[in-house]
């Protein structure tokens, strides 16, 4: 991922000098367990803790001769820790290391986007609960609807992330799992105590049945969760795209003084955070179908999943770590309008309450049919013409034969429509 949309936490994960330690961790390990079965001699792991180091640039050099990453990290390694170095690596095969490693990088991300959701999850609730009962007009196919309030819709993208925190908590768990079991998963040159002390260590699970590599459904259902995360993502940008758009301007991004929105247009204030959010979960959804792709492999193995690994592993985490931490700071210092909420309930002259006359009708006696007809009428008449709808229907016969004007008027009251909000926050965020 670009320097611009990376943060360092996340990004020193994918580095070569993470990558290298846990490789060298890995072996270290690995040496301890086949120490304790007297498959090795004593003092082969220390080796590697006390003198064991590596240096990226001659990692690189010695690939360029070998074609062979692995093998070029196991030649640099020796060279620092000496005749031992014989003995490291007994009976393992690349994908040992490769996809162990994989694993700690993946569990170690998650971590990090765990954290994350959790700064979002408190941003939303402080937010939620600033404007729990500050009305606001709903809208369905993005036309009026009925009223809500601006903290409901807070609340529902709350809900959401809730959901995805423990759909990574999920993800983590599925994708932490060591394999050390040599070529194609027999464990006939490894003993399988070696991978359970590996994994110990390494605070990973077994894998069941390796296959020389972990089989790639994990990944997949790990790199799906981190899509499900980005769609809910956009889909709270969005939201906020439109509440900012000039026509609407119910809430708007923190705008800094000194900002500028365009190099032609000087009053400009565009909602660039959350496009741009929109637009770094459409990267990390383009890692899901890749990962499913990879779960097919030849027999035991092949490499096919390797590169795509090696791109969407750091692209993907790396650019929803940026997002997650942006969505927060976009819903802490977000510029909320109730006068305009206000000013956007009351555009239609009372539409939105359409629905509530309509039921009162069928109350009082006419058909659900007549009485659709009757409110419909006017409710057209106002859309067109402008006007109360309150006013229409209050010169209705039809209407006023079954609802005189003082039954109508309550009709129109937003405390209707904001009853339950207290018990939908209770859901949300618990009692009290």
């Amino acid at each position: 991922m670009i320097p611009r949309y990376s943060r360092p936490e996340m990004a020193r994960i994918w580095e070569p000098e993470n990558r290298y330690r846990i490789w060298m961790a890995i072996e270290a390990h690995a040496c301890e367990a086949m120490e304790e079965l007297g498959v090795i001699p004593r003092g082969v792991a220390d080796a590697i803790w006390t003198r064991g180091r590596f240096e990226i640039d001659r990692i690189d050099a010695i690939e360029r001769e070998t074609r062979h990453d692995v093998i070029a990290f196991l030649t640099n390694l020796a060279e620092h820790v000496g005749p031992e170095a014989r003995f490291v690596h007994q009976g393992m095969t690349s994908s040992d290391v490769l996809d162990t490693c994989l694993a700690v990088q993946l569990t170690q991300a998650a971590d990090l986007l765990i954290a994350d959701v959790d700064g979002l999850l408190a941003a939303l609730e402080r937010r939620a609960n600033e404007f729990r009962h500050t009305p606001t007009i709903g809208r369905s196919h993005g036309i009026h609807a009925e009223p809500t309030t601006f903290g409901l819709k807070l609340a529902g993208h709350h809900a959401a992330f809730r959901r995805a925190r423990r759909r990574l908590v999920t993800a983590r768990e599925e994708v932490a799992t060591c394999a050390i079991s040599g070529p194609v998963g027999t464990f006939a040159s490894v003993d399988p105590h070696v991978e359970a002390h590996v994994a110990r260590k390494l605070g990973l699970a077994v894998e069941p049945v390796s296959t020389q590599v972990i089989p790639r459904d994990r990944h997949a259902a790990f790199f799906a969760a981190l899509g499900v995360v980005a769609s809910s993502l956009e889909n709270l940008a969005v939201e906020v795209r439109h509440l900012q758009r000039t026509e609407v301007r119910e809430a708007e991004e923190f705008f800094h003084q000194g900002q500028k929105g365009s190099s032609a247009m000087p009053h400009k204030r565009n909602p660039v955070l959350s496009e741009n959010l929109t637009g770094l979960a459409r990267v990390v959804r383009a890692a899901v179908v890749p990962a499913l792709e990879n779960v097919a492999l030849w027999h035991e193995r092949d490499i096919s999943h390797s590169s795509v690994e090696r791109v969407i592993g750091p692209d993907a985490t790396i650019a929803l770590d940026f997002a997650l931490a942006r969505a927060t700071g976009l819903i802490d210092r977000l510029l909320v309008y109730p006068e305009r909420m206000k000013a956007n309930l009351d555009a239609l002259g009372g539409l939105p309450f359409s629905q509530r006359v309509l039921l009162a009708l069928t109350q009082a006696g006419m058909s659900r049919e007549g009485a659709y007809s009757a409110v419909q009428r006017n409710a057209m008449a106002v859309w067109h013409e402008g006007g109360q709808f309150l006013d229409r229907l209050a010169a209705d016969p039809e209407v006023t034969a079954h609802l005189p004007v003082e039954r109508l008027r309550p009709l129109f009251e937003l405390g209707y429509y904001t009853k339950h909000v207290d018990t939908i926050f209770a859901r949300v965020f618990g009692e009290g």
